[in-house]
């Protein structure tokens, strides 16, 4: 276990972690990028493709963010015709999401390029390595 009580393991472990995430995003980034987009974009197109017909409200609590910071950038991927947002067959007043088919073909490339690096990764650090780092990921999810 980490000694997390001295500075010196605390910033080392902080630095694995930035890193370790610069990485794991930077091509993701780059093709974000060109398209006028960015992380949180990504983020919106990868909750709909994982939880496809998610409500607005369900997104805001997944993304852990207001309707005002998702305002925005859910519209930007609406005019881009990547998400798509239709009336539930049981409330119309309740807006789901959907992407569209280029929608899912963006986000599958961005995932693609982040399941390539984990796959290279994980195999360089082995099992047991990989259990510790979802265990450790999970942790942190839970406790934002």
């Amino acid at each position: 276990m980490l000694d997390l009580k001295n500075p010196t393991t605390q910033q080392a472990a902080m630095e694995a972690f930035f890193f370790g995430y610069q990485a794991f995003t930077a091509k993701a980034d780059e093709m974000l990028e060109r398209r006028g987009l960015s992380r949180v974009h990504q983020r919106i197109v990868f909750f709909i493709a994982r939880y496809p017909g998610l409500s607005v409200k369900e997104l805001l609590t997944a993304l852990g963010v207001s309707k005002q910071a998702l305002n925005i950038p859910l519209r930007q991927l609406m005019e881009m015709y990547l998400v798509n947002s239709v009336a539930s067959q049981t409330d119309k007043r309740k807006r789901l999401l959907e992407l569209t088919e280029d929608g899912a073909h963006f986000e599958q490339s961005l995932r693609r390029e982040q399941v390539k690096l984990l796959q290279r990764v994980f195999a360089e650090a082995g099992e047991a390595a990989v259990d510790g780092w979802l265990a450790v990921n999970k942790a942190l999810g839970e406790n934002r």
